[in-house]
């Protein structure tokens, strides 16, 4: 599992959450392709909140059902900080989704890279990017 600081690399962070191993490594190897440093992947809410404690990702793609739950303190806090969100999920979105996740684009796997590619630069902030927030 790689956990870096955005704030030492000129590159743009994301931050992964996905308890299945084998999505999470997908997503890495991709976001590094497409030139980011990823901090991640978590499996657990638990283990993202505490990179969360000391680290500001420049968005984040998060899977609806962790190992423990849902990923809506992860989002929480993310929205809090202004951090765009992408939910990257085999759930799709219902009226029970908590209010932090109402406004996240939501992606029900599986989605083409191409898809994923677009979204992530649609919300990719353009503004410095390794500045902390």
């Amino acid at each position: 599992m790689m956990s870096l600081p955005q704030q030492k690399s000129a590159r743009p962070c994301c931050l992964i959450a996905e308890d299945q191993a084998l999505i999470g490594m997908s997503l890495e190897a991709y976001l590094d392709e497409m030139g980011f440093a990823v901090a991640g992947p978590f499996p657990t809410q638990g283990e993202a909140l505490a990179w969360l404690a000391a680290n500001e990702p420049n968005l984040a793609i998060l899977d609806y059902r962790l190992g423990e739950g849902t990923c809506a303190d992860i989002a929480q806090e993310l929205h809090a900080r202004g951090v765009p969100v992408i939910v990257y999920s085999g759930v799709p979105r219902g009226i029970d989704v908590p209010p932090e996740l109402q406004a996240a684009c939501w992606l029900e796997k599986p989605v083409p890279r191409s898809a994923l590619l677009k979204v992530v630069m649609e919300l990719l902030p353009t503004s410095d990017q390794t500045a902390p927030h």
